[in-house]
């Protein structure tokens, strides 16, 4: 092969004028814009120069919509993939960056909560847009795995409570007989991981658990947050996040099962919002939402619409990679969490907004 003398070439010109990713960039492009204030704030005038904040943060979505394993491989891609080179910003002949220095600057942005702000920006379009509602809301929580093992769950008091149950450097640990619970043990290698199980039928693991609120027009993701696991995360979580709703207009909520206690209603009732909480009638004392909500045809449309969120967490598990967190510490859970939510509302609005046919109803 013999490669020519000069070649006049851009970037734009590798990318295919129907690619997803180039409505996608119309939307990242507005949202980052609107964060300039906070990016001067955070990064000095003098120094040695560090990575733009903006092509930090196309870099960190590339990871989530290409399920990029490490920041490592992240940069192999970005020094031979002109896709990845033209989302970024990254001129041909410009110089990819480390992937420690990367992952450095990455904590810049975790201390200055930027990925809440471009959240907050990315929901601010949605809504410049009209996409969505202020009435009408779904809650809903999922279990994130933690990375951690259940060998590095150990008792706080120093003991060891661990029997090898065959040879090698790797035994298989026996805990039979031994109780074992987050009052008395935590993991050493990620503390804020907790021992969860979501139902009697599932096995116990170190895990988080993601939170999303959706509202119910187009389905997009208006509220993120990770906690501990516990049995009462789900419940507290979701009433922070309609906390954060504005306006204090009659709205409603649907939910699972796992929603419909005493306290939970009431706490929504307080708030103007109606619970269109599924009826767990299996539980002790009956369900506590009663014909005056469920004969109302809002509260089938709620049923059937809040099962929508689950696409967010079923795309962010096999796309996004939150099945398994590759991070420690809930803060940094929390941030991989609202990113990869952020990632699922951009693929969302930009099939609405940009793949529609005009006049067409989304």
């Amino acid at each position: 092969m013999q490669e020519s003398l000069f070649t006049v070439a851009k970037l734009d010109d590798f990318v295919p004028q129907d690619h997803p990713l180039r409505a996608v960039q119309v939307l990242v492009n507005e949202a980052l814009g609107r964060l300039n204030g906070l990016f001067n704030s955070i990064y000095a005038d003098t120094g040695r120069e560090s990575i733009a904040p903006e092509k930090l943060m196309r870099a960190l979505l590339l990871q989530v919509f290409y399920s990029v394993r490490s920041e490592r491989q992240l940069m192999e891609q970005m020094r031979y993939n002109l896709l990845f080179r033209w989302f970024v910003g990254l001129a041909l002949d410009e110089v990819t960056w480390d992937h420690s220095v990367f992952s450095k600057n990455r904590d810049r942005l975790l201390d200055n909560e930027v990925i809440e702000a471009f959240f907050a920006e990315v929901m601010a379009l949605a809504d410049k847009a009209g996409l969505l509602s202020k009435e009408h809301f779904s809650v809903d929580g999922t279990l994130i795995q933690a990375w951690a093992s259940q060998k590095s769950f150990r008792p706080k008091d120093g003991s060891d409570d661990q029997t090898p149950s065959g040879g090698g450097r790797n035994a298989q640990a026996d805990w039979k007989g031994r109780p074992r619970s987050n009052d008395t043990h935590e993991s050493t290698t990620d503390p804020d991981a907790r021992l969860y199980r979501k139902s009697n039928n599932t096995a116990s693991t170190l895990c988080y658990q993601g939170h999303a609120l959706m509202e119910n027009r187009h389905g997009l993701v208006v509220g993120a947050v990770v906690t501990h696991a516990d049995g009462t995360g789900e419940r507290k979580a979701a009433l922070a996040m309609l906390d954060t709703l504005p306006g204090h207009h009659l709205k409603t909520v649907g939910a699972d099962k796992a929603y419909d206690t005493a306290d939970f209603i009431a706490a929504c009732r307080s708030r103007n919002i109606t619970p269109h909480v599924a009826q767990n009638d299996s539980r002790r004392g009956g369900s506590a939402i009663d014909g005056r909500t469920t004969r109302q045809p809002g509260y089938r449309l709620s049923q059937t619409i809040r099962k929508r969120i689950e696409e967010h967490f079923g795309w962010g598990k096999t796309v996004g990679r939150i099945r398994q967190t590759v991070f420690r510490g809930l803060q940094r859970v929390d941030q991989h969490f609202k990113l990869t939510m952020t990632a699922s509302n951009l693929t969302r609005m930009a099939r609405i907004l940009f793949a529609a046919p005009p006049g067409a109803t989304p």
